[in-house]
């Protein structure tokens, strides 16, 4: 079985199901695939052309299809999507549109239906209601393997018996690919995640973020027309994240795919994705950019999924468009509307969501939007430093780069200031 998948009923390569893959070998035949167990594999064979020609790495990009993403380019849209499990409502009414080539992540607490959401992009799960284009192309019913889509598990799934090479073929000798174009595929796929020179290991040869890489090949490999990834860094150390980050990214954009990415790592989707949407019991609470959601967040929820924030309940005193004064128990604050369509009325309860680093510390009263209070405990940690202000009978936790204020937590008062621009006003 491959490899991080126990306890699952999967079939091996050289075990058909009693029904025939369309397109595939016949029940009960061992595939007599160009990458087949019985076929030593070689990265020099792989670089070959169809005339016997060593075709470096760049020439088989620029020569490849598959490089050439325009023509796959497709958006993803989701209308009115709704799955049931029994009497839950994984998905609820759910609506959304990812644009061609961007790199679209998927956050929220567990429970949310992102995993059910992507899932059901994938053809894993027919919803009740609803539906999902690719492109102009209504996929709601249509089966897994009819969709063309590369999807990356989270235990990456490698059939422990093949070689790196096999792996990645699997896809296809499955779809009858030619024996040449096979060779040429894998070598470019392999190549493009930095494993060519591996294509002779088995799995357990390699490191997580080598087998990471490889699963990503093996979803490239059938050029797919989006990317489907369920948090596929989960697995690996700190250290390997960071760098795997960079490289999905760069793969995505290099051979220009539509991605949705699934994870719980709010970080990552900060540093990469182009844009994100954040899920709550089957709904969507809010979408942009990485900047947009974490400066402005649209609600409490979301404020308190993406990074740390301090909240501050007061009542909207004024409004002129989306700059509002708030009246709280620690001062008068002004901020900005977190959601732009939002009507509150004057007098109504709000609360403000400012983050710790936004807070500029001072020992001198500042002219406006300022908090007054004592540093409780302080805790150094080199380059940043965190502090607990006590204001007004509220903790208030600020971060401060190249510290200066550590010796304060037995003097006197100190001054927190925040822009304008840096409190969001949420009225949910």
């Amino acid at each position: 079985m491959p490899q991080g998948a126990r306890g699952a009923s999967v079939r091996t390569p050289w075990r058909r199901a009693s029904r025939p893959v369309p397109g595939g070998p016949s029940p009960g035949k061992r595939p007599r695939g160009p990458l087949s167990n019985s076929s030593p594999w070689s990265a020099e064979k792989a670089g070959k052309g169809t005339r016997g020609e060593v075709l470096s790495p760049l020439a088989l990009r620029r020569g490849s299809r598959w490089i050439d993403g325009s023509a796959r380019m497709i958006s993803i849209r989701i209308q009115e999507l709704t799955k049931r499990f029994g009497d839950v409502k994984a998905l609820d009414r759910l609506s959304l549109t990812i644009e061609p080539g961007e790199l679209f992540f998927l956050l929220g607490p567990s429970g949310c239906g992102k995993t059910t959401l992507l899932r059901s992009l994938a053809g894993f799960h027919l919803p009740e209601e609803g539906r999902i284009l690719f492109g102009e192309e209504e996929v709601t019913r249509l089966e897994p393997h009819r969709r063309n889509t590369g999807m990356m598990f989270q235990s990456y799934a490698l059939w422990p018996h093949l070689t790196v090479a096999q792996n990645v073929a699997f896809g296809l000798e499955e779809r009858r690919v030619p024996r040449e174009e096979i060779r040429r595929r894998v070598h470019e796929a392999l190549d493009s995640v930095r494993m060519a020179a591996l294509a002779d290991r088995r799995p357990n040869q390699l490191s997580g973020g080598q087998q990471q890489r490889v699963a990503l090949a093996r979803a490239l490999v059938i050029r797919p027309r989006c990317l489907l990834l369920d948090e596929p860094l989960s697995n690996l150390d700190a250290k390997l994240r960071l760098e795997m980050r960079a490289e999905i990214r760069r793969v995505c954009k290099e051979f220009r795919l539509t991605t949705v990415y699934v994870t719980h790592d709010q970080k990552e989707a900060l540093s990469i994705s182009d844009r994100m949407a954040i899920l709550d019991a089957g709904r969507i609470l809010q979408v942009g950019t990485p900047r947009q959601v974490y400066r402005r967040p649209g609600c409490r929820k979301v404020a308190d999924f993406i990074g740390e924030t301090d909240f501050i309940p007061g009542t909207l005193a004024t409004r002129d468009g989306e700059r509002a004064t708030v009246e709280t128990a620690i001062g008068r604050m002004v901020g900005l509307l977190g959601d732009p369509a939002a009507n509150p009325a004057v007098g109504s309860a709000v609360t403000l969501s400012v983050r710790p680093e936004c807070w500029v510390l001072s020992e001198v009263e500042p002219p406006d939007n300022f908090v007054r209070g004592r540093i409780g405990e302080a805790v150094y940690l080199g380059e940043v430093a965190q502090y607990d202000l006590i204001a007004g009978g509220q903790d208030l936790k600020i971060l401060e780069l190249n510290p200066r204020f550590l010796d304060h937590a037995t003097r006197g008062d100190v001054f927190a200031r925040a822009l304008p621009e840096d409190v969001a006003v949420l009225t949910a």
